[in-house]
């Protein structure tokens, strides 16, 4: 359910248990609200200490999307800046839900330690909002028109237009007869192998020759003889083999000279 537009009343009652920032004075706190871009603050308690109390009412326009607010807390300073006591995140569930809550919201320090809580009371008109919830849902049940539908054309008036559209005279239109089979062809016809400009030859050709060639004689001679002389060849001016020379007697002789040979 939508709840863009509504309005959310908000109102501070006090804190309790706020962490004190002051050593030697009691601490002025206030109260600031923030819901998306908007801020919203409470006047400052006086000497409010670690219980202050405000309340006072706040009316915040709600946006879809965002249900939650943050509460900060701050100490009032006249000469310096003022004091950061402690923050908190408010959740509107039950507030939607029921028009109505009441709770303590616990606050904290920026290093996540308990500084106190937050009294608020809120208040959110739910009749409003299921008003709003219908009149969105009729708007938009009857706001799209239905797509339209021709009717359907009958067969007994649909055949006179047709017949109008498309004039009918009796007669088969002609066609050209169906030439006879097989048709001549307008290319010339490929020449035959006897009238081929090409001229063949038998294969394979006739041999040449008759392989192997026929051998005068079989076995041929071997060694073969070189021309004019005999083998193997003689040495020039010698006959061969040449003849043996002269044999000394064996064994032979010793040196020259006495044996065993003198001492020096």
């Amino acid at each position: 359910m939508s709840i863009h537009g509504l309005i959310l009343e908000v109102r501070v009652t006090g804190c309790r248990k706020l962490r004190d920032t002051e050593f030697f004075t009691r601490q002025d706190p206030y109260v600031v609200l923030e819901y998306a871009t908007t801020k919203l603050r409470t006047r400052t308690c006086t000497d409010g200490g670690r219980n202050p109390t405000f309340d006072e009412k706040f009316h915040i326009p709600l946006i879809e999307g965002l249900r939650e607010l943050n509460v900060v807390v701050w100490n009032s300073n006249t000469l310096t800046h003022d004091d950061f006591i402690g923050s908190g995140r408010v959740y509107l569930h039950k507030v939607l839900a029921n028009g109505y809550d009441d709770s303590s919201w616990p606050l904290q320090t920026r290093h996540m330690r308990s500084a106190g809580e937050v009294k608020l009371i809120m208040h959110v008109d739910v009749s409003a909002m299921n008003k709003m919830g219908k009149s969105i849902g009729a708007a938009s049940t009857h706001s799209v028109p239905l797509p339209s539908v021709p009717a359907p054309v009958p067969a007994a008036a649909a055949a006179p237009a047709l017949a109008s559209a498309v004039p009918y005279t009796g007669v088969p239109p002609s066609y050209p007869p169906a030439p006879a089979y097989p048709v001549a062809s307008a290319y010339p016809a490929y020449p035959t192998p006897s009238q081929s400009p090409y001229t063949t030859t038998e294969y394979p050709p006739p041999p040449q020759q008759a392989y192997p060639p026929p051998s005068a004689g079989y076995p041929p001679s071997y060694p073969p003889q070189p021309y004019g002389q005999s083998y193997p060849p003689q040495p020039y001016g010698q006959p061969y083999p040449p003849p043996p020379e002269a044999q000394s007697p064996y064994p032979p002789a010793p040196y020259p000279g006495t044996y065993p040979p003198r001492p020096y």
